[in-house]
């Protein structure tokens, strides 16, 4: 089962996100409150937690949202989920994976202390197509069309 580790937010950009109880998702905007929501592509950005280990096994002390994620995942492979892949995010929420990935103009502090950062290849990006609230434990599910 894939599930919810972890939802974070983040006032200001370019700052790690914190965790929190629940998040909301609003369609067409993102996480209400979170300084990347908006009328863009790159509304949530999704981390799974097999990632964060990857970066742990390399030495390197990451919590949950230091890279700039919404939320955390565990039992999914989204790296390798298709473009328009649609996902349903705990009961309602649905999601539409828009970006696999992003260009890093400013190496971020992970990438300074170990030389690598694993969200430009393994981070997804999601527009939200239906809103809901979403929280730790919450089941991910493929969504049809």
């Amino acid at each position: 089962m894939a599930r919810i580790l972890s939802a974070c937010v983040s006032s200001g950009k370019g700052a790690a996100k914190k965790p929190v109880p629940v998040i909301t998702l609003i369609p067409n905007h993102g996480v209400e409150g979170d300084a990347h929501a908006g009328e863009w592509h790159r509304q949530i950005s999704l981390l799974a937690q097999e990632s964060h280990e990857t970066m742990l096994r390399m030495g390197v002390e990451v919590k949950h949202g230091d890279f700039g994620e919404n939320i955390v995942t565990e039992g999914i492979i989204l790296k390798d989920l298709p473009v328009g892949t649609l996902l349903r995010l705990g009961e309602s929420a649905v999601v539409r994976v828009t970006q696999i990935g992003k260009e890093c103009h400013d190496r971020c502090a992970i990438y300074a202390r170990v030389g690598d950062c694993v969200m430009p290849r393994e981070g997804v990006f999601v527009e939200v197509i239906h809103g809901g609230t979403v929280k730790p434990n919450d089941e991910i599910e493929r969504a049809e069309p």
